[in-house]
């Protein structure tokens, strides 16, 4: 079983998401445990303030290193420790990529931190985390719908969660430069738009060549 910890400041953003489909069945089946952590309850102060201004002036609000440390402490999970992984959902991360989740869902326990504000203190990144990650190249309200990114993919790989792990094959992404060819059903012809004649024509082999033709990633 992989267990998912995620660290927040809004820990109602996963309740929905994580009793729906794919994550409320991995969930159920005992393949992954989800595991909220209130950031807020580890701030030391009456209160539970986990932003102060940054040093040296700017804009915005940063999140403190101190209740995030003793969140990560309550779980027993530290950098650097086998089968185990830290994230930290940052913008200047590196690309969360279909490799590096295939990674993630084959550890023990993965914690990811959600950060929010104008950043997070850098000693987090430095000292805390073994990876900072962001999901592209955009800004986002908070971590949180990145980490919630992060978790349907890693969760999906995970063994045993999808009923045919052949659909994870040839799966857009699961090879370099490879994505998933276009796929029709019935109707044949609808309001005149019409399905390739190859896929309807019986002929196995030049399926199979379309296929792998419209395999080949380009980017636009």
């Amino acid at each position: 079983m992989l267990n998912l910890n995620l660290l927040t400041l809004f820990p109602d953003f996963f309740v929905t998401p994580l009793k729906t489909s794919i994550l409320k069945k991995a969930q159920a089946e005992k393949k992954v445990n989800f595991k909220i952590v209130d950031i807020r309850q580890f701030a030391q102060d009456k209160h539970k303030i986990t932003d102060e201004p940054p040093y040296g002036g700017g804009a915005g609000m940063v999140m403190k290193i101190e209740p995030i440390d003793l969140a990560l402490r309550s779980l027993k999970h530290k950098k650097g420790q086998k089968n185990k992984a830290i994230i930290l959902t940052s913008a200047k991360g590196k690309v969360f990529t279909q490799e590096k989740a295939q990674t993630l869902s084959q550890l023990k326990e993965v914690t990811i931190i959600c950060g929010h504000y104008q950043g997070v203190d850098e000693r987090v990144a430095q000292y805390l985390v073994d990876y900072e990650l962001r999901v592209g190249d955009y800004i986002l309200t908070g971590g949180e719908p990145a980490s919630l990114v992060m978790v349907d993919a890693i969760t999906r790989l995970v063994p045993g969660v999808l009923g045919n792990p052949e659909s994870l094959v040839d799966e857009s992404h699961s090879k370099p430069n490879l994505r998933s060819a276009p796929q029709y059903t019935r109707p044949e012809v609808y309001q005149g738009w019409q399905v390739p004649a190859v896929l309807v024509s019986g002929d196995h082999k030049k399926i199979k060549q379309w296929k792998e033709k419209a395999t080949k990633f380009t980017q636009s």
